[in-house]
C-alpha cells in the first residue's frame, strides 16, 4: 500500500516512476488465497480511516466511490468470551453504551463514554503533530502539539501503558480484554504498550467499512490510479540489489541482472530487509537492526471455506479465553504459541447480522503467534494443538465449524517469512512496547541520499490506511527534497478530513 501511494502521488507531480513488486500481483499483504476453489483474503480485513484514502483519490481528481464499493458496517465486531458473555461493539458509540451497560452495569456504561472522549481528545491531539508528520521526534512534538494537546496526553499518563490505563477506565477484566485487543492491531502486547494505541477505538467509531470484492480490490484501485497518473508497474521484478554510486542511491538490479537507473528509490519492502543486508551491502546501514525479541506478533491463519452453524456471525468477530496475560507471556516471553489464544474470525460474506450460509462461507481465522519464522520450525504438534484450542474455544462460545482439510490453507511465522523476507515472520514491523517505540520506527528518508522508506515498518505505522499514510509521506519527503538543498526540512501531508 505504501509503494502504491508513493507511485501514484509522484507520477502525478510528473516524475517518471516504475513500481516493482516481486509478487505476482501488486497489494503485498492484501492479498487472497484460494480455499477449495473459493478466493479468501488471507491479509488485512479492515478498511477504516476512509479520509485517507479520499485525499489520495480526491489530489488526482477522482472520487473514492467512483473507485471501490464500500458497505459501512454497523456491528464493528461481535466479541464473545469462552467463560460466558457476548458483546457488539457498534458504529454508534450511543449503541455499544447502551450494549455495553446492558452487558456489564450502567457504571461499566458511564465509563465507556468518559473512555470514549479521552480516546476522541487523543486522536485529535496526534493526528497531525504525529500521524501527518514526516517523522515526530518527542521534543518537536511536544511543541507542536500546544497547550491543549500536552493537556491530553499528559492527563492520559504520557509513560502509561495500555492495559494499566484501561484498568483506570474500566472494572470488568472482560472490558479491558476487548479495548487492550487494540495493541494487537500494531503486533504488540497490550501489557507493554503504551497507552496512546487507545486511539484505535476512536478510529473505528468514525466508520468501519467492508469492500465489495475483498480488501484486495484496495490495492487494485491503487494500481489503477497509479498507471492513471503514469507510473508503469511490473510484478514478478524481484529487486535484488539497490545500486549506490558516490554516496547515493543511482537505481536498482533485478534478479537475472537488468538494472534500472534511477535517481531515487522508494523501498517498501520491511525495512530489516535493509537491515540485514538482503538488498546490498551499500544500503545495509540505511536502517538499524533489530533483535528478534523486539518484532511485532506474527500469526497463524486459517483460510477456509466451511459450514459455520451456532454462533450468529458477523463479519468480525473474536473469541477470548480467559487468561490474557499468559497469551503475550508465550508469544513475547517463551517464543511459542499461546497455550490460552484470543481468535479472531472474519466471516468475509456476511455484514452484520446475516443469516447463516448452509451451503459453507469463506473465513478466515486468525490466532497471534511469535515471529520466529526464521529461527525454528514450529513443531507440527504444536500447530495441530493451536487449531484444536481455537477450535474448542469458539465451541465453548457456541460457535461449530465443519471444514474439509482439503478446503483450509495455514500460513504461520514460516510461511509468513518467505512472504516478507528479514520478518521472522513479524506482519507490523517492530512491536511498540515503550512509548519511545513510536519514535523508533524508521523515518519516510534515509540517511543513504535518495533512499527513501515506506510500508507499515516505516513511520507512521502498520495497518492499511497507515501504510498508505506512510507512502504519501515518503512521496511529499521526496519532492521536498528535489526542491531544497536542506534534508531536514519538516514535512506533512493533508489528505482529506478525518472528522464527519
Amino acid at each position: 500500500m505504501g509503494g502504491l501511494a508513493a507511485a501514484a502521488d509522484l507520477a502525478r507531480q510528473g516524475l517518471d516512476v516504475t513500481l516493482l513488486e516481486r509478487a505476482p500481483a501488486v497489494g503485498g499483504k492484501l492479498r487472497q488465497v484460494s480455499a477449495g476453489g473459493y478466493p479468501v483474503d488471507a491479509g488485512p480485513t479492515v478498511f477504516t480511516m476512509r479520509w485517507v484514502f479520499e485525499g489520495l483519490f480526491g489530489e488526482s481528481g477522482l472520487r473514492l466511490e467512483d473507485e471501490l464499493s464500500l458497505q459501512p458496517v454497523e456491528v464493528l465486531a461481535r466479541h464473545a468470551w469462552g467463560s460466558g458473555g457476548t458483546l457488539d461493539l457498534y458504529a454508534d458509540p450511543q449503541r455499544s453504551a447502551d450494549a455495553i451497560g446492558a452487558f456489564a452495569g450502567a457504571a461499566e456504561a458511564r465509563r465507556y463514554r468518559a473512555f470514549c472522549a479521552q480516546t476522541r481528545e487523543v486522536y485529535a491531539a496526534l493526528e497531525g503533530p504525529y500521524i501527518r508528520s514526516q517523522r515526530p521526534t518527542l521534543p518537536g512534538m511536544m511543541a507542536d502539539l500546544g497547550w491543549s494537546g500536552s493537556k491530553a496526553l499528559l492527563g492520559l499518563g504520557l509513560f502509561s501503558d495500555l492495559w494499566g490505563s484501561l484498568a483506570r477506565h474500566f472494572r470488568d477484566p472482560r472490558l479491558q480484554q476487548l479495548f487492550g485487543r487494540y495493541a494487537t492491531y500494531c503486533g504488540s502486547s497490550p501489557f507493554d504498550a503504551p497507552a496512546t494505541l487507545m486511539l484505535v477505538a476512536h478510529v473505528e467509531t468514525q466508520g468501519v467499512w467492508t469492500v465489495r470484492g475483498g480488501m484486495v480490490e484496495v490495492g487494485r484501485a491503487l494500481a489503477r490510479l497509479a498507471e492513471r497518473n503514469g507510473a508503469t508497474i511490473r510484478t514478478g521484478a524481484h529487486v535484488e540489489n539497490i545500486e549506490v554510486r558516490q554516496g547515493r542511491v543511482c537505481g536498482v538490479r533485478l534478479a537475472g541482472g537488468e538494472t534500472l537507473p534511477a535517481d531515487s528509490v522508494v523501498f517498501n519492502g520491511d525495512s530489516q530487509a535493509l537491515a540485514r543486508g538482503l538488498l546490498g551491502d551499500d544500503v545495509q546501514p540505511a536502517v538499524e537492526a533489530i533483535k528478534p525479541q523486539e518484532r511485532s506478533l506474527s500469526a497463524m491463519t486459517w483460510c477456509m471455506h466451511a459450514r459455520a452453524t451456532g454462533f450468529p456471525l458477523v463479519h468480525h468477530n473474536v473469541f477470548f479465553d480467559d487468561d490474557y496475560r499468559s497469551e503475550f507471556r508465550d508469544i513475547f516471553g517463551h517464543g511459542r504459541l499461546p497455550d490460552k489464544a484470543t481468535v479472531y474470525l472474519c466471516a468475509q460474506d456476511r455484514h452484520d447480522d446475516d443469516a447463516p450460509m448452509p451451503e459453507g462461507e469463506r473465513l478466515l481465522a486468525l490466532v497471534n503467534a511469535p515471529a520466529i519464522g526464521d529461527l525454528r520450525d514450529l513443531d507440527p504438534e504444536e500447530i495441530e494443538q493451536c487449531h484444536a484450542k481455537a477450535l474448542e474455544l469458539m465451541r465453548r462460545c457456541g460457535l461449530e465449524l465443519d471444514c474439509d482439510p482439503s478446503r483450509s490453507v495455514l500460513t504461520g511465522p514460516q510461511g509468513f517469512e518467505t512472504l516478507f523476507p528479514a520478518t521472522g515472520g513479524a506482519l507490523y514491523g517492530e512491536a511498540c512496547h515503550s512509548w519511545m517505540a513510536s519514535f523508533r520506527r524508521p523515518a519516510s528518508w534515509t540517511r543513504i541520499p535518495g533512499l527513501y522508506l515506506a510500508g507499515g515498518s516505516a513511520h507512521p505505522g502498520p495497518g492499511v490506511p497507515m501504510a498508505t499514510l506512510s507512502g504519501r509521506l515518503a512521496a511529499a519527503t521526496l519532492m521536498a527534497h528535489l526542491g531544497s538543498t536542506k534534508r531536514s526540512a519538516k514535512v506533512h501531508i493533508s489528505g482529506g478530513m478525518s472528522m464527519p
